[in-house]
C-alpha cells in the first residue's frame, strides 16, 4: 500500500509542494535559451522542481524533448562522451538503422561509430573507432544543437551529478571545450537546445560554477527556495487526516524547525509517525519516530565522523556550538585547533567532504539537518 507521505522518489503535480516561483524561473530561463545549473544537498527536491517545471511547460504548449544522463558512475572522458552521445541519439532515433543514420549524419567526421554488436552487448549506441581526441569531445558536446536542428525538435539535456566530471582524467578540458561552444552559439542555436546541470555535492558544484567560474555568464544558477512552514504544516495535517489521524500544529512547527523545512526528511518522519498510531499523534509518538529515523541514518552519520581527523572533529564541534570566528585566539585555544593556517585547511576538508558549506561571510551551514541534530545531541552531547 503506498504511503500518504512520499519520500521514495521525486514528485510532481498533486504531490508537489510550494516552490512555484522556482518552477516559473526555471521555465523562464530555459524558454529564453539559457543554460541552467541547480546544485543543492541531497534530497532537497531538485528533481521534483525539474519534473514539475517540465510538466508545467508541456501543459502550456511548449514542445521539447528531454535527454537525461547521470554522470554518477562515469570515471573517464571517453565513457562520458559515449554515454552522453548515446543518450542523445537514443532520443532522436529508435531502431539500429536509424541509429546508424543519425551517427553518420551528425558525427560522421568524428571517431564515433554505431557498432550493432557492441550495442547489443552494452546498450551503448556509440562506440569509438579510434582514440578519443579534443575534436571528438567537442563533437559530442555540440551534438544537442546538431540533433535538434536535424530533427526539428528542441532538446533539453539534463546532466545529473555533474560535479563527477571532475572525477574523470580530464574534466577541466571538458568544461573548457563546452565553455567555448557556449560562446560560439548563435541565438538560433541557443533556442534549439539547452543544458541543465544538477549536482547533489553542493561544494563540488560550487567549486566548478562559483569558484573556478566555468561557464561564467553562460549558465544561470537557480537557487532552490525553502518551502514555507505554513504550507508544510497544512500538507502534513491533510495527510494525517486522510488516514484518520490528528496532530497538533505546534508539534509540526517543531518538526519543521528540526528538519529546517526539508520536505524529504519531513515526509519520511511523518510516514513513520503514521505507522505508529491509529488516532491522535502526541509528542511521545514523535519522539519514537525520531528515534527510528535516527537509527536508520546513524550508520551513515557514524561513518562521516569516523572519517574525520581529531582536528576536523574539533572544528565541527566549534561550528555546532555557534562559533564562526574560527581564527580567533579564544576559539583556537578552546577547541585546540592549533593555528589559523590549520583552521583554513580544516575548513577546506569539511567542505570537500560535503559536511559544511561556508557562505561568503564565512558563516557555516551544516548541509544535512538531521546529521546536525545527531552530531550535536548524540555525538557531542551538546543538547543545543
Amino acid at each position: 500500500m503506498p504511503s500518504t507521505f512520499n519520500y521514495s522518489k521525486p514528485v510532481s503535480t498533486k504531490e508537489f509542494l510550494g516552490r512555484k516561483e522556482d518552477c516559473r524561473l526555471l521555465a523562464t530561463f530555459l524558454n529564453q535559451g539559457e543554460n541552467v545549473t541547480i546544485y543543492e544537498p541531497p534530497k532537497t527536491g531538485v528533481m521534483s522542481i525539474i519534473n514539475q517545471t517540465f510538466t508545467n511547460m508541456k501543459n502550456s504548449g511548449v514542445q521539447f524533448t528531454t535527454v537525461e544522463y547521470s554522470i554518477l558512475s562515469t570515471r573517464s572522458v571517453s565513457q562520458f562522451c559515449i554515454r552522453l552521445g548515446s543518450a542523445i541519439i537514443g532520443k532522436i532515433a529508435s531502431t539500429p538503422g536509424e541509429y546508424s543514420n543519425a551517427v553518420a549524419n551528425l558525427l560522421g567526421e568524428s571517431h564515433f561509430v554505431f557498432d550493432e554488436k557492441q550495442y547489443e552487448a552494452t546498450g551503448d549506441i556509440l562506440s569509438l573507432s579510434w582514440s578519443l581526441d579534443d575534436q571528438d569531445i567537442k563533437a559530442i558536446l555540440e551534438l544537442p544543437y546538431k540533433a535538434a536542428a536535424w530533427k526539428g525538435r528542441r532538446l533539453i539535456v539534463l546532466l545529473q551529478e555533474f560535479q563527477n566530471i571532475m572525477q574523470t582524467e580530464d574534466g577541466e578540458k571538458v568544461c573548457n571545450l563546452l565553455q567555448g561552444i557556449f560562446k560560439s552559439l548563435s541565438l538560433e542555436q541557443r533556442s534549439q537546445a539547452q543544458y541543465l546541470f544538477t549536482g547533489s555535492s553542493h561544494n563540488a558544484m560550487h567549486e566548478i560554477f562559483g569558484v573556478k567560474k566555468y561557464f561564467y555568464r553562460q549558465v544561470e544558477r537557480l537557487e532552490v527556495s525553502q518551502i514555507e512552514t505554513r504550507e508544510i504544516i497544512e500538507y502534513i495535517t491533510r495527510g494525517f487526516l486522510t488516514t484518520g489521524k490528528v496532530i497538533d500544529k505546534d508539534l509540526l512547527l517543531g518538526t519543521c524547525t528540526l528538519f529546517r523545512n526539508n520536505i524529504w526528511y519531513i515526509n519520511h518522519f511523518a510516514s513513520i509517525c503514521d505507522s505508529l498510531t491509529r488516532g491522535y499523534i502526541m509528542e511521545p509518538i514523535l519522539n519514537e519516530a525520531l528515534d527510528i529515523l535516527i537509527s536508520i541514518h546513524e550508520p551513515r552519520f557514524e561513518k562521516i565522523m569516523n572519517d574525520l581527523t581529531t582536528f576536523q572533529v574539533s572544528l565541527l564541534k566549534a561550528i555546532l556550538c555557534g562559533h564562526n570566528k574560527f581564527t580567533s585566539t579564544e576559539v583556537i585555544e578552546e577547541y585546540k585547533l592549533n593555528s589559523s593556517a590549520n583552521v583554513k585547511r580544516l575548513k577546506d576538508a569539511l567542505s570537500k567532504k560535503e559536511i559544511i558549506y561556508f557562505k561568503d561571510d564565512n558563516h557555516p551551514i551544516v548541509l544535512d539537518p538531521l546529521f546536525e541534530y545527531w552530531a550535536s545531541n548524540f555525538y557531542f552531547g551538546l543538547k543545543i
